[in-house]
């Protein structure tokens, strides 16, 4: 099976951005998250490599090494559908300082240095675009599809072990895998019932109400025990208590499932699978650290070495002198 790894990059820039120390470049421009992502792939490149002459590791290191595919997608600035629909959606969150969008900016550049293509598209946020893209190519026979993401909004997609999703447990270093399996452990659901699960819980790092009074426990054995959100509503006249906890409610059950649920056919142009080879950066790679000034980073890509982001980020803040860049 070959890899095609779908980065969600606004979230690993949120990631890397408040877990890493203050980091700055040549020109004193911040860049903390940008080493952050590219420690994350350096890693990523590097884990479940077998030596010469052994077998594949199986478990975690499976989904490793540097993937045949890959993209990574972008939020856009403009409105999106969902704020179209729900003025409400994300309205909590603060503007982004501009320390971070700085960086968004400047990963569209780190991207193409590791030989990945980046994509975006107004309207959508970078979920929608891993969603049509796992959409696109998971029926592919000899393509495994690996997301990574510092959120778990695209577990909704994982199918098997024929789409996976690569998160963080904590910081930027330590991932965990969710196959379809790990879902079902994880909350008991299927992973496409996790769209109803949100609908009924809400989500409160996007504004999204749910229904009020049903938490995790709740909606999770409310749909082990009818399987969907449309099912629910269409059995309360059975269900006396159930229907004066939810039937007040159908609506805004309803829009946060509109909210929630990721689109699959967002309009990109590209084609065949080829189209997102990953090209063999390691020139490109080092002579963006160079620029940057990433020194413990061309360090590992020299010798292999592997320290956490975190370790090495605080190695490359400690040599920072008053009024100067951090190295």
């Amino acid at each position: 099976m070959k890899t095609l790894l779908l980065i969600d990059a606004n979230s690993l820039i949120h990631r890397s951005f408040h877990a890493l120390p203050p980091l700055t470049a040549k020109d004193g421009k911040p860049v903390q998250a940008i080493y952050g992502i590219s420690s994350i792939l350096l890693r990523l490149w590097r884990d479940g490599r077998p030596a010469e002459g052994e077998a594949r590791p199986t478990g975690e290191a499976r989904f490793g090494g540097r993937p045949e595919y890959a993209a990574a997608l972008f939020d856009r600035p403009e409105p999106t559908f969902r704020k179209k629909k729900y003025a409400e959606y994300k309205a909590q969150r603060p503007a982004a300082p501009d320390e971070l969008i700085s960086q968004i900016i400047e990963a569209h550049n780190l991207f193409p240095a590791f030989g990945i293509k980046t994509f975006e598209r107004p309207g959508f946020e970078a979920d929608d675009l891993i969603a049509t893209f796992a959409e696109k190519f998971r029926t592919e026979p000899d393509i495994r599809v690996v997301i990574l993401t510092g959120d778990r909004d695209t577990l909704q997609l994982v199918q098997g072990e024929k789409v996976v999703v690569r998160t963080f447990k904590t910081g930027v270093s330590e991932t965990v895998t969710y196959d379809e399996k790990a879902v079902i452990e994880k909350y008991g659901l299927l992973p496409n019932q996790l769209i109803d699960y949100k609908a009924l819980v809400g989500d409160p790092s996007d504004n999204i109400k749910g229904v009020p009074g049903i938490g995790p426990k709740t909606a999770t054995e409310i749909l082990k025990k009818f399987g969907t959100l449309d099912a629910v509503y269409n059995n309360l006249a059975g269900d006396p208590k159930l229907e004066a906890r939810l039937g007040p409610f159908r609506k805004e059950a309803e829009l946060s499932k509109e909210l929630v649920i990721l689109e699959r056919h967002v309009p990109v142009e590209v084609g065949g699978v080829e189209e997102l080879r990953v090209e063999d950066g390691g020139d490109a790679i080092k002579a963006y650290f160079e620029k940057l000034g990433f020194r413990k980073l061309i360090e590992r890509l020299e010798k292999g070495d592997e320290p956490t982001a975190t370790e090495g980020a605080k190695k490359e803040a400690s040599k920072k002198k008053p009024q100067k860049p951090m190295f």
